[in-house]
């Protein structure tokens, strides 16, 4: 990253780039046009809300998994609200139908209980099932939707055929950062067990976890999947990624505050793993720092580490090239994604500001946080 822009910020921060995130979008924007398929933005993966005025040119609406994503959505990307919930809740339902265009339900109980109420409030509003093709290649369990026992979706075994006179789509979310292989597979399965149901059908979604904006995804071959399934069935066909919206086009910036000893050369940052990178301890993975290597191939070597009372609140072991001193910034790659959207103010560390990096290269601090935000949490 420019120095000039580097040195500019006050740490910690996510820096989001609008030139890299536009990027992503012109190849969601390419999919979309070559395939016919409509790609919505999922909120519980990227909810920068400052950005939707540029996400909005490109994608059809936002997936919400609840009634404040769903304001969200409606109230700032102005566009298809498609709203999922694994149980919704009695005094939530009907101010979620009224600003919804679609909703998902995970059960058919929930749907037959549900399905004449949201209608009478949103005649226009489209009603779908989450079905559980119990087939996935998830990479953690933890984020494996189809998984023995999951809660997430309504299997074959457990599918009311009397919802069919209510509903005009079917959903299922099977993949976890992955490729249209892994896509076809689960469509396969999908396609056999399902397509009974698929004849009155107004469209079908994919889900999300489709890996299309990572470098070395079949994109043809994601268009050829949409394609048949539009062509076979007549449908619609949605997907809803989050991390492919935002891939690599953000960065969490940190300074060292403190370096310590203890058999090696411990750098104490004033961000944290545990609160504001939570998948990096979640998935687990160790997330790329700028300037930086995990492998032996540079002389200095550091533990970089949080600024929280967790003893297991570290980011890894990094490799550089020269010696980091106190002041210094430590930029981690790829952090604009499943980061503030699940940060925590976990021991009453300061959360980091949310900023954009304009097409022009100016930094626009969009929100900082402070105490207030921490207090306000609590009781």
């Amino acid at each position: 990253m420019d120095s000039k822009i580097l040195n500019s910020i006050k740490t910690p921060c996510y820096l989001c780039d609008e030139e890299l995130l536009e990027n992503n979008l012109k190849l969601l924007d390419y999919v979309q046009k070559q395939s016919g398929a409509k790609i919505i933005l999922a909120l519980k993966g990227f909810a920068m809300w400052s950005t939707f005025a540029l996400v909005s040119k490109y994608l059809y609406g936002c997936t919400a998994s609840g009634l404040y994503e769903a304001k969200l959505a409606h109230e700032e990307f102005s566009k298809e609200v498609h709203t999922y919930s694994p149980a919704f809740k009695d005094e939530e339902i009907d101010e979620i139908a009224k600003i919804s265009d679609h909703i998902v339900f995970n059960s058919s109980k929930q749907l037959l209980k549900y399905s004449q109420r949201v209608k009478a409030i949103n005649p226009n509003i489209s009603i779908s099932l989450r079905i559980n093709p119990q087939h996935a290649a998830s990479p953690k369990e933890i984020y494996n939707p189809c998984a023995l026992h999951s809660r997430l979706g309504t299997t074959i075994q457990n599918f009311d055929e009397s919802v069919l006179e209510h509903i005009d789509g079917l959903n299922f979310h099977a993949l976890c950062e992955q490729g249209a292989d892994e896509l076809e597979e689960v469509l396969v399965v999908f396609e056999r067990d399902f397509a009974k149901y698929f004849k009155d059908l107004k469209y079908l979604n994919f889900g999300g976890g489709h890996h299309i904006t990572k470098e070395g995804y079949d994109v043809q071959k994601l268009i050829k999947l949409i394609k048949y399934f539009k062509t076979k069935y007549g449908v619609e066909i949605y997907l809803e990624p989050g991390e492919a919206v935002a891939w690599q086009s953000g960065v969490l910036i940190s300074s060292v505050l403190d370096i310590v000893e203890n058999k090696m050369k411990i750098a104490i940052l004033d961000t944290s793993a545990e609160a504001h990178m939570p998948d990096t301890l979640a998935m687990p993975y160790r997330a790329e720092v700028e300037g930086a290597s995990i492998k032996d191939d540079k002389k200095y070597r550091y533990k970089l580490a949080g600024n929280t009372c967790l003893a297991g609140d570290i980011m890894g072991d990094y490799f550089f090239d020269k010696e980091l001193e106190v002041g210094d910034k430590v930029v981690f790659l790829d952090q604009i994604h499943y980061t503030f959207v699940k940060n925590t103010g976990f021991n009453g560390i300061k959360l980091p500001s949310l900023a954009i990096l304009s097409k022009e290269k100016k930094v626009n601090i969009i929100r900082s946080f402070g105490y207030e935000n921490y207090k306000n949490r609590l009781s």
